[in-house]
């Protein structure tokens, strides 16, 4: 049964930084500093905000920014285009840690996300017009030393990782074929296996892009195409979706804050016509809202010892 808004959410949705990314992506919680890490894809920029005081930062990357995700050290694991780097914020030092030469060349890395094994999972996305696309790319995990292991393929735009508190279940979706799946996670090893397809989202409901999971391993992902978070079960029921008036593209939605009960979610405004965004000022803004669950931590890419 479909639940109601009130099970999910305490707060409407508000726009927290009047930013207006193209392609705002990929936030994450940073809880040892106590704020918000996000990218702006083709501008090649990561953001922060601190949430109490609206302080804000950004630092320029020189090319697109596919996701980002934390480090033991301190640091940040970016996928860039076509690599992985290791970034210092506070240095500006960066390392590559992988080159994909074999991508092509309208290919570019997407969505990724820091697993429960210490490891970097991030997906490429073939990057042309949405009724072109081909399931030309795939989803890998680059280890902290470096080795790649390609894990799954055939994907057109590869999203919405997240997994279970317990680590044991890992979501995946394709945003433009679109569907999304459940894995089962080994997390010593990094293995995963039984995959199984729990939904189909229609462009009503909302094609799949990015995702983050909550304490009880429920799947939020923020429907692109219909301007609202879905909240989907394991297996697959829509349980609640949140509509998202005023962000008419959101991309991802992330748990932070000191109780992990803060929702943050980017947007994107790419190719949206003047008078759309006449009518959506704050397309592409960070928003935020409080919602009644807990989030599950994300963890933390494994280049030191935890």
């Amino acid at each position: 049964m479909r639940e109601p808004l009130s099970n999910f959410a305490e707060t409407e949705p508000r726009c927290l930084l009047d930013c207006r990314n193209s392609l705002g992506e990929g936030p994450v919680w940073d809880d040892r500093r106590g704020f918000l890490w996000w990218i702006d894809i083709k501008a090649g920029v990561i953001h922060w905000i601190d949430p109490d005081s609206l302080q804000t930062g950004e630092h320029r990357m020189g090319e697109d920014v596919g996701s980002i995700g934390l480090c033991n050290s301190g640091r940040l694991i970016v996928a860039l285009r076509q690599s992985v780097i290791l970034f210092d914020p506070k240095a500006g030092d960066r390392d590559i840690l992988v080159r994909f030469s074999d991508l092509r060349r309208d290919e570019r890395l997407n969505d990724g996300k820091v697993g429960p094994d210490g490891a970097f999972w991030v997906g490429g996305m073939h990057e042309t017009e949405i009724d072109k696309m081909q399931p030309v790319s795939a989803l890998y995990r680059v280890a902290p030393d470096g080795s790649v292991r390609k894990v799954v393929d055939g994907l057109k735009v590869s999203n919405g990782l997240a997994w279970t508190p317990d680590g044991r279940t890992m979501y995946h979706s394709d945003s433009c074929a679109p569907w999304l799946d459940r894995w089962d996670f080994d997390t010593a090893t990094g293995e995963i296996g039984n995959r199984t397809r729990i939904a189909e989202p229609s462009n009503e409901v909302g094609r799949p892009d990015g995702a983050a999971a909550d304490s009880d391993g429920r799947y939020w992902s923020a429907g692109v195409s219909a301007s609202r978070l879905n909240i989907w079960s394991r297996d697959g029921e829509l349980l609640g979706s949140i509509d998202l008036p005023d962000l008419p593209k959101p991309t991802m939605p992330c748990f932070g804050g000191a109780d992990m009960k803060t929702i943050f979610i980017t947007g994107h405004r790419n190719q949206m016509t003047p008078e759309v965004l006449a009518s959506f000022p704050h397309a592409g803004s960070l928003f935020s809202m409080r919602a009644k669950i807990s989030g599950a931590k994300i963890a933390r890419f494994a280049d030191i010892p935890s």
